[in-house]
């Protein structure tokens, strides 16, 4: 996301990334090996590693090097299976990048630690034939073409009450939220996220992951990475991802504020250097003060900057996020007592069968005050059941677009709740669009998003 810091002079540990060979693997006949040490600390370090095949297709691959130093440790990789013997490290395709076609490139990275010298890498092999190509330089991001959300707007950033694009002016990005992953991880593969960014022509893919309910706490390095794929299947879509810490039960986010702190210093961290990443630090705290949230906010934030200086954060506010409404309050309270940080924004939540006019004027009035972004609202209502209300919905909608405040929708996934978009069963088939899988809401909110972005570039 952040732009990728210089490489040091004494930087690198040798990336030894080899992909573990299946019997359908072939040997390559030629490939290419960018390779950037993307942030270093002392001890520590972070690079990006792009493998381009330049021979036939491959159905499975290994890459490999070796370190040149003794004290240098892959700590964790991600996009690959990472295994390290001595000096030797190697790192397996994951399921998702098995096969490399020719021309095709995977992406992959790691933290690693070092002691003494962190020289470069200078060899590496691809199912044991040499990569010849340059090992040095940033790898090339993948090519989007000149028309998806990310291509367009490269890195956003708050500007006045706005989220801004790379031309620094005003845009609203529209798309959808996962739901829990713990729950319906199998909604979300490359043919969900084909027909979100390419039939929904969604800009935006919010990734819902739970910290309690059997969600992050339970497995944070497995949450971690199916975070961390995701987006890295909405950047190779052109979409941005919202990075969801989906805090709940407690309404606190203080009970869980050193999970948070771990878990965004990995994802920062890892994700620095792209473009398409906004981080969510809270999704609904409740039965707490604004104070708490500001506390909270103003310790996870300095973690996120520490990697990635260039992000935009939301801040959850009071009661369930909704600027205080569902308290008996209103967005004074922030208005006079702001988190103490820079481009950052403030989340808002409606369920718009119970959430009406009163919930309406409130963001109208603070839109001119806050940066405001709808990081989770629902056609239905606020227990996520219920008829669709399309008149509140509709209601709802033309506000956000007069007022350019981005939203997700809750939720793509086909939960048996008339929130859902799809009907149950969809995702266990690969129809994510037609109308005969789309319930009422998805029908609703696909027209809507499928509309033209007309984003401005001048």
């Amino acid at each position: 996301m952040k732009r990728l810091l210089a490489v040091l002079a004494t930087c690198a540990m040798v990336l030894g990334l080899t992909a573990l060979l299946s019997p359908q693997a072939v040997a390559a006949t030629g490939c290419k090996v960018d390779y950037t040490v993307t942030n270093q600390w002392q001890g520590g370090f972070q690079a990006a590693v792009r493998i381009t095949n330049l021979g036939a297709s491959v159905s499975g691959w290994t890459l490999k090097t070796t370190m040149p130093d003794a004290g240098q440790k892959v700590v964790q990789g991600w996009n690959a299976t990472w295994s390290q013997s001595g000096t030797t490290v190697t790192a397996g395709n994951a399921d998702h990048n098995r096969t490399l076609a020719t021309g095709a490139s995977a992406d992959l990275g790691f933290v690693g630690s070092f002691t003494g010298a962190n020289p470069k890498p200078t060899a590496f092999t691809l199912n044991g034939v040499a990569c010849t190509g340059s090992v040095d330089g940033p790898p090339t991001p993948p090519d989007q073409g000149g028309d998806t959300p990310v291509h367009i707007n490269g890195q956003l950033h708050v500007c006045g009450t706005n989220l801004c694009n790379q031309y620094n002016r005003p845009i609203q990005l529209r798309g959808m939220s996962t739901h829990g992953l713990q729950w319906f991880s199998g909604c979300y593969n490359s043919a969900s996220l084909d027909a979100l960014a390419n039939d929904w022509h969604a800009d935006l893919l919010r990734t819902a992951m739970y910290v309690q309910e059997g969600g992050y706490e339970t497995d944070p390095a497995g949450y971690t990475n199916r975070v961390n794929n995701l987006v890295d299947m909405a950047e190779a879509r052109g979409m941005y991802a919202l990075i969801d810490f989906h805090t709940l039960t407690p309404g606190d986010p203080n009970y869980n504020l050193s999970r948070a702190k771990t878990f965004f210093a990995s994802v920062a961290a890892r994700n620095a250097a792209k473009k398409n990443v906004i981080y969510e630090i809270a999704n609904e705290p409740n039965g707490v003060s604004w104070s708490a949230i500001k506390s909270y906010a103003e310790q996870v934030i300095p973690v996120i900057r520490a990697a990635d200086p260039d992000a935009v954060v939301v801040v959850g506010t009071r009661g369930w996020s909704s600027l205080g409404v569902s308290d008996g309050s209103n967005e004074s309270e922030i208005v006079s007592n702001p988190v103490n940080a820079t481009n950052i924004m403030y989340a808002f939540h409606f369920y718009a069968a119970s959430h009406k006019d009163n919930y309406r004027t409130t963001v109208s009035r603070a839109a001119a005050a806050l940066p405001l972004f709808v990081t989770e609202f629902g056609t239905v209502s606020a227990t996520g059941g219920g008829a669709m209300d399309q008149a509140s919905t509709t209601a709802w909608l033309d506000l956000l677009d007069r007022l350019k405040i981005s939203y997700a929708n809750w939720t793509y996934s086909d939960a048996d709740e008339s929130s859902a978009a799809f009907k149950p069963g969809t995702c266990d088939g690969t129809d994510y669009s037609s109308s005969g899988v789309l319930t009422g809401s998805g029908t609703l909110l696909k027209n809507r998003i499928s509309t033209p972005d007309n984003f401005p570039t001048s």
